[in-house]
């Protein structure tokens, strides 16, 4: 038999914060029990779930781990821009002119993530 990834784990500083942030980007939902200052928070979606930690210790360099989003119903550059306005920052863009490409955010805690093309748009 082999394992199954229950859910993919992030330290931070805020369990609870950072979870409403991420639940906002993926449009999941917070488990039922979590609570602003609970130790742990869930986020579950369709592709899955994250499961936020509050640890002591700061995030100190590049993540070893990162997660890849593609957008469903819009445009990469589309849900860039929802994602900055969620308080997302821009921390390289790999965006080229003929459309292809990715930008790499950083969400409300330093941790990086990219936004790729749509399928659409890998299609067109």
């Amino acid at each position: 038999m082999t394992s199954w990834i229950r859910h993919t784990t992030i330290d931070c500083t805020d369990a609870y914060r950072l979870a409403g942030f991420w639940a906002q980007v993926l449009g999941g939902t917070l488990a039922e029990d979590d609570r602003p200052g609970d130790p742990e928070a869930t986020v579950t979606t369709a592709g899955g779930a994250l499961l936020f930690l509050t640890v002591p210790e700061a995030k100190t360099g590049k993540n070893r781990v990162h997660l890849d989003l593609q957008p469903q119903d819009r445009s990469r550059d589309e849900e860039v821009e929802r994602l900055l306005a969620l308080g997302a920052t821009l921390v390289a863009d790999h965006r080229r002119t003929d459309g292809t490409g990715w930008a790499i955010l950083a969400d409300i805690e330093g941790n990086e993530f990219c936004v790729e093309r749509s399928a659409a748009e890998r299609a067109g």
